[in-house]
C-alpha cells in the first residue's frame, strides 16, 4: 500500500508540473498560454497583471478544470474580479487545487497602471497555502511583476516575472516556480490575432508557445495553439453574448492525453465596440 501511495503521488507530481505550466483561463489555455502580450481579460491577474490596466470596465470570471489528464485529484478552480480606478485597475482572485490528501489554495491581489494607453505596468502579491493530510500546512508570499507595451496599433509586447523574490515554503528554493515570460502579439486583420511567447521556468527548458484567436462572427471566436517543452496542442472557442463570455478549451499532451477546461467571464458596463 505504501508503494502504491508513492507511485500515485509521483504521478500526481509529474502531471502537476506539466499542468502548472498552464495558467488559468480557458481563452489563455486555448492559445497555449502564448498571450502574454495580449492579457486582455480578468485572468491577466495570474499571468501578466499589467494587462489588467487595459480593461476600463469591471470584470468577474470563474475557471474550472474538472479532471486534468483524467485525474480528478488534479481538479482546480479559479475566480477573479477587476475594478478600474483612476490610474489603472485593481483586482483580486483566488485558486483552489487538489483533493483531501493534498490541497493548495491561493489568494492574489494585483494593481496595474496605465500610462497614456501605450504602456502598462502591474504587480501581484500572492498568499499561497499548501496542506498535506497528517503533515500539516505551510504558507508563502509570492510577488509577480508584468509589463505590456503597445508598439504599434497592431503590434504589442508583453513581459512577466513570477516569484521575483524566489519565495518558497522552506529552505528548498525549488519548491515554488520562478518563471519569466515574454512575447509579442500581432493583429493580422481586425478580428484575427497571432501570439508568440517564450516561457522559462528556471527549473526547465524554455518553452516556445504559439497561438491564434479568430473572431469569425460577432458572437463566436475560434482559437488554437501549440507549445514545445512539453509538446502540447490546444484548441478552444469563445461564445460572446451580451455581458457574458463563455469559453472552452482543450489541450493534448503526447504522454498524458487530453484535458478540458471551462470558463465564464462577465464584463460589466462594457461598451459594445470593445
Amino acid at each position: 500500500m505504501k508503494n502504491l501511495i508513492k507511485v500515485i503521488f509521483f504521478y500526481l507530481l509529474i502531471a502537476k508540473c506539466i499542468f502548472a505550466q498552464f495558467n488559468p483561463g480557458a481563452k489563455q489555455i486555448a492559445l497555449s498560454n502564448s498571450d502574454i502580450a495580449v492579457s486582455d481579460n480578468v485572468f491577466a491577474l495570474f499571468k501578466n497583471p499589467a494587462g489588467l490596466a487595459q480593461i476600463d470596465y469591471n470584470e468577474a470570471g470563474v475557471f474550472y478544470s474538472p479532471s486534468p489528464f483524467g485525474l480528478s485529484e488534479l481538479k482546480n478552480g479559479y475566480a477573479a474580479f477587476s475594478q478600474p480606478v483612476g490610474f489603472g485597475t485593481i483586482a483580486i482572485g483566488g485558486m483552489i487545487y487538489g483533493f483531501n490528501l493534498y490541497k493548495e489554495t491561493e489568494i492574489s491581489l494585483a494593481c496595474s497602471y496605465n500610462f497614456n494607453n501605450r504602456l502598462y505596468f502591474g504587480a501581484t502579491v500572492n498568499y499561497k497555502n499548501i496542506s498535506i493530510k497528517n503533515y500539516g500546512n505551510k504558507n508563502a508570499t509570492i510577488f509577480d511583476f508584468g509589463v505590456l507595451a503597445t508598439l504599434t496599433d497592431k503590434l504589442h509586447f508583453g513581459f512577466s516575472f513570477k516569484n521575483i523574490t524566489r519565495s518558497s515554503f522552506s529552505s528548498n528554493t525549488d519548491e515554488l516556480p520562478v518563471e519569466i515570460c515574454s512575447g509579442l502579439s500581432y493583429k493580422i486583420i481586425n478580428n484575427c490575432t497571432f501570439s508568440f511567447a517564450i516561457d522559462k521556468d528556471i527549473r526547465y527548458k524554455a518553452s516556445p508557445r504559439f497561438g491564434m484567436n479568430y473572431r469569425i462572427i460577432k458572437y463566436l471566436s475560434l482559437r488554437a495553439g501549440f507549445a514545445k517543452n512539453p509538446n502540447l496542442n490546444s484548441f478552444g472557442l469563445g461564445i460572446h453574448y451580451s455581458l457574458f463570455n463563455f469559453n472552452y478549451a482543450v489541450f493534448t499532451h503526447q504522454e498524458l492525453g487530453l484535458t478540458q477546461q471551462f470558463g465564464v467571464i462577465i464584463s460589466f458596463n462594457k461598451n459594445e465596440g470593445d
